[in-house]
């Protein structure tokens, strides 16, 4: 196969409406020219019809105030809706909107009634949201097993040689941080219905890179901000809980929002309501609802299929240069099905604070995780560009 070729590398978007051409990048995205976005797996630059969305919402709000609410719920009903499609949940009602993915997996943590001598399995690659959360639980004598994915014939084995009788609950994010390895959630989701364990799946580093269904994974909570590849802003996240464990879930948070006649202030008889809005418990994220909807709006007009393919043609591009570059290490399994958007490399003269001073020097914007260098393009990103990044990582 060829390596360096931008023809072997095709995007499943024609010339004629792919984002990494001229002319539609200025309507998708604006960067500055001196800035090749490869960091996309921290923190997402916005598109140009979220910018828009914010100035709009902004200048409606500054002129009207609230005039407009109603207007305002129908966004936030209709982010929801794309929430729903994009992770296949069968409800808007089991789509509940948090600060973020941290705020739900404490949800889960801490609705859930656990007894003395429980466990929770997990991985040693975990990001901090999704271990913290459940070592916090040791209190309660509730125990964290973290599996290391590589210590087995396959990651998910490895998770499964945790497991005892004991075991209540799998957490698992669904591509690593770090490394990018991603799991086969289906393979964990139809493990844990057959030993009666709940599945929680962290999925900020899959929705809006590649596709998702929490129904074929078995999932019972799946949580992401939507800051990353959903290319939406921070402070906002979706939080799933399947329809059956929502009033098993113990809630601590208390306010108007969550119960059954929200809009009845005058209302003293108060239930939590029965949808996921139990878990809502003051007043919407207006300014983030518009974002996020508005980004959300964009991948799903391009479709999450085509998103995706565009997404593992640039990885395989990513992984196939460096694999090809003696003076550069591969760190992310090259596996077919085993890496999202996510690649992480090193050289191997170089440490990697000196290769990242000199990446951000030439504008590339990355990130330092997993005992390397990480680049995440999104499905824009144009080829040549990833090309241009991997050139100054192998000669700084």
């Amino acid at each position: 196969m060829c390596r360096t070729s931008n023809a072997c590398y095709h995007c499943p978007m024609t010339s004629k409406n792919h984002p990494s051409e001229k002319n539609t990048s200025d309507t998708d995205f604006q960067l500055d020219d001196n800035i090749i976005y490869l960091n996309h797996a921290a923190v997402a630059p916005w598109p140009q019809r979220t910018l828009q969305a914010v100035q709009a919402f902004a200048q409606d709000n500054a002129t009207h105030g609230s005039k407009h609410y109603l207007q305002w719920l129908e966004t936030e009903q209709r982010l929801r809706e794309r929430l729903r499609a994009l992770i296949n949940a069968p409800s808007t009602d089991d789509i509940a909107l948090l600060k973020n993915t941290s705020e739900a997996l404490s949800v889960v943590a801490f609705g859930l009634d656990w007894k003395t001598g429980d466990n929770i399995v997990s991985s040693n690659e975990e990001f901090p949201s999704n271990r913290v959360v459940w070592e916090a639980l040791s209190r309660e004598g509730v125990s964290l097993r973290q599996a290391d994915l590589h210590n087995a014939e396959t990651p998910e084995d490895a998770l499964f040689a945790q497991v005892d009788e004991h075991t209540r609950l799998i957490a698992i994010s669904s591509v690593q941080y770090a490394s990018g390895l991603q799991l086969d959630l289906q393979r964990i989701g139809e493990f844990c219905r057959q030993h009666g364990i709940l599945f929680c799946i962290d999925a900020i580093q899959s929705l809006g890179a590649v596709q998702f269904d929490a129904q074929a994974c078995h999932a019972d909570f799946v949580m992401a901000d939507g800051h990353k590849w959903m290319l939406g802003p921070e402070g906002l996240a979706v939080f799933y809980c399947r329809a059956e464990l929502r009033e098993k879930l113990k809630l601590y948070q208390y306010g108007w929002h969550m119960t059954d006649a929200y809009v009845d202030f005058d209302r003293r008889d108060w239930q939590p309501t029965d949808t996921a809005r139990r878990f809502e418990c003051g007043s919407p994220n207006m300014l983030g609802i518009h974002a996020l909807e508005a980004s959300l709006a964009l991948l799903q007009e391009h479709g999450m299929d085509t998103i995706e393919k565009c997404v593992l043609t640039n990885a395989r591009l990513l992984i196939d240069t460096i694999d090809a570059s003696p003076s550069l290490e591969l760190l992310t399994d090259s596996t077919p099905g085993r890496h999202a958007g996510i690649v992480t490399f090193r050289h191997r003269s170089i440490d990697n604070d000196s290769l990242f001073r000199h990446l951000a020097e030439h504008g590339i914007q990355c990130a330092q995780r997993g005992g390397g260098i990480r680049f995440s393009p999104h499905y824009y990103t144009p080829p040549e560009m990833i090309l241009q990044a991997i050139s100054l990582s192998k000669a700084p």
